[in-house]
């Protein structure tokens, strides 16, 4: 959410040129929520990836079985997209909201 709350804040001027010339309210909306599912699924994936090769290190260099369990993996991806749309809505929702004029006005 603050990396998104810091995107909105960097690109105002971006966000107002874009309603200025024709952008809805639902566009900018869609954008900055497809920004952060994007992030948080590629967070998802990497953190899969990490914790997979984690696991398989460790039962290979101790001997002890460290079983990967596709409901976890399946679990934590859905937890943290779940947590990406939720808390990318906000910053989002800010976005649209914005004024065109004082938007483009803000330095």
């Amino acid at each position: 959410m603050n990396i998104l709350l810091v995107s909105v804040t960097e690109r105002t001027r971006e966000i107002g040129l874009r309603m200025a010339i024709g952008a809805r309210r639902l566009h900018v909306l869609l954008q900055f929520l497809a920004e952060a599912i994007f992030i948080s699924v590629s967070g998802g994936i990497v953190g899969i990836v990490i914790g997979a090769a984690l696991s398989v290190g460790i039962s290979a260099l101790t001997g002890w079985p460290a079983p990967i369990s596709l409901a976890a993996i399946a679990g934590g991806f859905m937890f943290s997209a779940a947590v990406g749309i939720f808390f990318g809505y906000y910053p989002a929702r800010k976005a649209a909201r914005l004024d065109p004029i004082e938007a483009l006005r803000y330095e």
